[in-house]
């Protein structure tokens, strides 16, 4: 190999271990991607996890003087995937069902609430945990359709790490629910 060969392959090699050392330092509960472009998704202050048997949400929020933002609320809908850690779940496109598989929404105070365009492709993976009750980690990235539609054509990355709370039905309106049976 030329040597202006051997030093085109060490700059590539740099790149990927740079690249590498970038997604490793990559902290817990961070927002990144263009959609910073119509909002701020720095400096997140919380992160929520809920779930039930139909669905994962992570919320992040930002402390915003004596209002707090929904920075970005990511809602997947588990039909027919096995939620458990090192699966990716394909985040584009619909469920069994024909429901959209992922939808994203933003609400920051004095603004209305914005539901983003239907998400075309991205995926994100559990590293532990995902059920209620357990300490749950993981990330994705997805990207939203082009068109009129808001966040359209733009991307978004996050990683997360909370305690997944429960985020169960309840009973059923008109459910009598009692501790003790009557006398």
């Amino acid at each position: 190999m030329s040597l202006a060969g051997r030093a085109v392959a060490a700059l590539g090699l740099a790149a990927v271990l740079s690249g590498a050392g970038a997604v490793a330092c990559r902290g817990d509960n961070e927002l990144s991607g263009s959609v910073s472009e119509l909002f701020p998704v720095t400096d997140v202050s919380r992160v929520e996890i809920r779930r039930n048997p139909e669905a994962l949400q992570v919320s992040y929020f930002r402390n915003n003087g004596l209002d707090v933002d929904l920075v970005a609320r990511l809602t997947v809908d588990t039909e027919g995937v096995d939620l458990k850690p090192g699966t990716k779940v394909q985040l584009g496109g619909t469920t069994p069902s024909g429901r959209d598989r992922a939808s994203v929404v933003h609400v920051a105070a004095g603004e209305p609430a914005r539901a983003f365009t239907q998400v075309e492709r991205g995926d994100l993976v559990l590293d532990e945990g995902g059920n209620a009750g357990e300490a749950t980690r993981g990330d994705f990235s997805l990207s939203f359709k082009k068109g009129d539609g808001y966040g359209a054509g733009r991307s978004m990355e996050g990683t997360f790490n909370s305690l997944a709370l429960d985020a169960g039905f309840g009973p059923d309106l008109g459910d009598v629910v009692v501790d003790e049976p009557s006398p």
